[in-house]
């Protein structure tokens, strides 16, 4: 089957992974997609300069989605999609990090196949892998880690999903969307069985500027993601592994406060 970047080629759609957020970490064949671009039907977190490699004529059309708000629902922006390429345009549909992982590309690809168009999908370096790459954070390690896996914290209810066996010794646990809910998250694992020293890093804005990787210990995650303001998009790993990355000590830097307070009272 023939590329779709067939430049030949009209009335079609190419989901494209645009990565955690630094330009450099796109692929060549995004870049490629991009500068083909008819339409650039785009998430909110998109870096200005990844957009910007798109023609200056192409149409450009935010889908902005955050935990409170959603610009259009999924079915609009399905539709929305659907009814460019109709119209015979180059459609780009650039998604942070990659189409298929927590990024709904399943959804997108069913309803223009639905429509009876072509779709091809250009995937993108993920939250996780960008994100734990530049923490120092292996996922996976001979001597810590044999398997990964990775969920979501909001995805239909975190009372709903089944975590049992994902996260514990020998294993590490990614998760996305963790930030609002990371006290009912910790407590979830810890429930499972999961130790409350297990390390656990929580990675902000990874890639981009301003980004801070924090570590210390699951029954302390909750409070820390309190403390030090985290905001999305982050994602949190769970695991053994932490423990390899270069993630700031944040619980050894407030027992270092704790005991400075302490000994000044004392004084």
């Amino acid at each position: 089957m023939a590329t779709l970047l067939d430049p030949h080629a009209r009335g079609r759609v190419i989901l494209v992974g645009a990565g955690p957020g630094d330009p450099g970490l796109l692929t060549v064949r995004a870049v490629e997609a991009l500068r083909a671009a008819e339409v650039v039907v785009h998430d909110g977190l998109i870096d200005p300069r990844v957009l910007d490699l798109a023609p200056a004529t192409a149409h450009r059309i935010s889908v902005a989605k955050t935990r409170a708000r959603h610009t259009l629902p999924q079915e609009a922006i399905n539709a929305l999609i659907v009814a460019h390429v109709k119209a015979g345009s180059v459609v780009i549909r650039l998604k942070g990090g990659d189409p298929f992982v927590f990024g709904r590309g399943g959804e997108e690809v069913e309803a223009v196949r639905a429509a009876g168009l072509p779709v091809e999908v250009i995937p993108g370096v993920s939250a996780a892998l960008g994100c734990a790459a530049e923490a120092m954070l292996p996922l996976t390690h001979r001597d810590h880690s044999s398997a990964v896996s990775f969920v979501a914290g909001q995805c239909k209810g975190l009372s709903e999903q089944d975590w049992s066996g994902l996260a514990g010794q020998g294993r590490t646990l990614v998760i996305y969307m963790g930030v609002a809910t990371a006290s009912d998250i910790a407590d979830k694992l810890m429930a499972d069985g999961v130790a409350p020293d297990m390390p656990v890093a929580v990675l902000e804005k990874g890639t981009q500027p301003g980004h801070r990787a924090m570590k210390t210990l699951l029954a302390d995650l909750g409070p820390m993601v309190t403390r030090e303001a985290v905001r999305s998009p982050a994602i949190i790993v769970v695991g053994e592994v932490v423990e390899l990355s270069d993630a700031e000590d944040k619980l050894a830097r407030w027992a270092r406060v704790a005991e400075a307070v302490a000994v000044e009272d004392a004084a």
